[in-house]
């Protein structure tokens, strides 16, 4: 049993709100797996420039030296803002693939959570509210955003098996319920060149979408393959970089409720979790149906 939230904004002036209202849902779905949490935002940095979001089991020790050795091999200072245990890396396109290498050769006590050019992911053990605390969730702004909160069934409690899994740059998915099939799944998908860092079935339901993405189909396409190839129960809410769907699974046993508005779009494991939304009142309230895709995008 996991809590799933997430909150796709129509409304632009209600950015600087993103991680406040997430921050509310996701604490809201607590008792549904205060094991660890996580929180994926969505924010167009006015800069433009490719995000590297890191985690050290240390705290900050390494962030320092990680600076020092991008700045040297980038040929300029490096920009890395430190949010709790984990820091988000802001570097030129042209250098991410070499960062990310060097990051992965050299640093092997940090974690990536996540790389792209608006995704910066956020997660670790302990309840949703001391997740949130520590990372200041509430202060962010975004144009989008999904959290999780976990009850660990799966695989280890720890930040790596925490959600969301964000397995390609700007992507990512949480997930409530469990796969029958990830097993053959991950071998596949490690033949076609994927990478896995948990045995969590959740990194494979996202490095799935990862690799369908990646061979040219969009996310409503990605997630329909998902019902002929992805076997389980399952409620997925996924992100790109300008796109927010769900997905449950033909039997839909997991609980999901959708709101929307002219102002946004809302998914939550209960509708406890969206009461305190601007406008609930008048928002059309439903429960997504099993085996439809459902998909919102907006300009890039």
């Amino acid at each position: 049993m996991c809590g799933i939230v997430g909150l796709f904004l129509k409304d632009s002036r209600l950015e600087p709100e993103l991680g406040a209202m997430l921050t509310a849902m996701l604490v809201t779905m607590t008792d549904r797996g205060p094991d660890s949490a996580g929180i994926a935002i969505y924010n167009a940095d006015a800069e433009k420039p490719f995000k590297i979001t890191v985690q050290s089991p240390e705290g900050d020790t390494e962030f320092g030296t990680l600076a020092d050795r991008v700045a040297a091999l980038t040929g300029a200072p490096a920009r890395l803002e430190r949010k709790g245990s984990h820091a988000v890396l802001a570097l030129g396109r042209d250098r991410a693939k070499a960062v990310l290498a060097m990051i992965r050769s050299d640093f092997p006590g940090l974690r990536i959570m996540s790389q792209g050019n608006r995704i910066e992911i956020f997660k670790e053990t302990g309840l949703p509210q001391s997740v949130a605390e520590a990372f200041g969730v509430a202060a962010m702004r975004g144009t989008h955003g999904i959290g999780h909160t976990r009850m660990a069934t799966e695989s280890a409690v720890t930040t790596l098996g925490a959600h969301p899994f964000s397995t390609g740059p700007d992507q990512c998915l949480v997930h409530n319920g469990s796969l029958s099939n990830h097993n053959s799944l991950r071998r596949q998908l490690v033949r076609d060149g994927m990478r896995f860092e948990t045995e969590n079935d959740s990194e494979v339901a996202a490095a799935y979408l990862t690799h369908r993405l990646q061979e040219g189909r969009d996310l409503g396409g990605a997630l329909r393959d998902g019902l002929a190839d992805l076997d389980g129960f399952y409620t997925f809410v996924v992100g790109t970089e300008t796109g927010f769907g769900v997905l449950r699974d033909p039997i839909a046993c997991k609980p999901a409720v959708m709101a929307e508005t002219d102002r946004y779009v809302a998914f939550g494991s209960e509708y406890r979790a969206l009461v305190d939304l601007p406008g609930i009142r008048e928002a059309r309230v439903w429960e997504p149906q099993p085996a439809e895709v459902y998909f919102w995008e907006r300009a890039a």
